[in-house]
């Protein structure tokens, strides 16, 4: 059998799966992907935007989601105010959700806004109280783990993109546009998976 592998730009309010069976039907990954036989590795939230994985290859989607392999996901998080240095602390030893904490993750504050698409609808807008950018890369992937880890320390998150999975990156793709891996790219997960 011939693997393949294809990255996804997932738009807001798309559902990360290619079937839906509610009666007033939501849009889905077979609006955007025809490649037959493929699945998600891991999953976003509908209301997430960002980089997906998808392949036919079980092993492969297995190792990338199996928890105990840690692999790092990396997230853009736009968060009501600024966090201040103790919450950033916090999220970065890892926070109490529903009885569990979390593990520790990577987390800084962007000294800028990232150049990203306008998302549609936009965010809620409030003259009065600012926003900022975290960028946070987590090895574990809990249901709404990032909005429940922001919120957790009083920043609750506005607007979420992922922009990572190990090596492969989100840049090049236009919101709601696939391809194929690259040669490299393919290369480069499998010596990530591998490691």
């Amino acid at each position: 059998m011939a693997w393949k592998y294809l990255i996804f730009y997932k738009p807001y309010g798309v559902l990360s799966q290619f079937t839906d069976q509610n009666p007033d039907p939501r849009l889905t990954l077979k609006h955007y992907i025809d490649v037959p036989g493929v699945y998600t590795v891991g999953r976003l939230d509908k209301d997430s935007e960002g980089l997906m994985l998808l392949t036919n290859h079980g092993w492969m989607q297995n190792r990338i989601c199996d928890p105990k392999f840690e692999h790092p996901r990396t997230y853009w998080a736009q968060v009501e105010k600024c966090p201040t240095p103790d919450a950033i602390a916090t999220l970065r030893k890892g926070v109490m959700i529903k009885g569990y904490r979390t593990k520790p993750a990577k987390v800084s504050l962007l000294e800028t806004e990232p150049a990203l698409p306008a998302r549609n609808p936009p965010i809620r807008y409030r003259k009065n109280i600012p926003t900022a950018w975290l960028e946070m890369t987590l090895t574990e992937g809990k249901n709404r783990q990032v909005r429940r880890m922001t919120a957790a320390v009083g920043f609750p998150t506005l607007r979420l993109v992922r922009v990572s999975i190990g090596p492969l990156k989100l840049q090049g793709l236009d919101i709601g546009e696939w391809r194929f891996l690259t040669e490299k790219e393919l290369r480069d997960l499998k010596n990530f998976v591998q490691a």
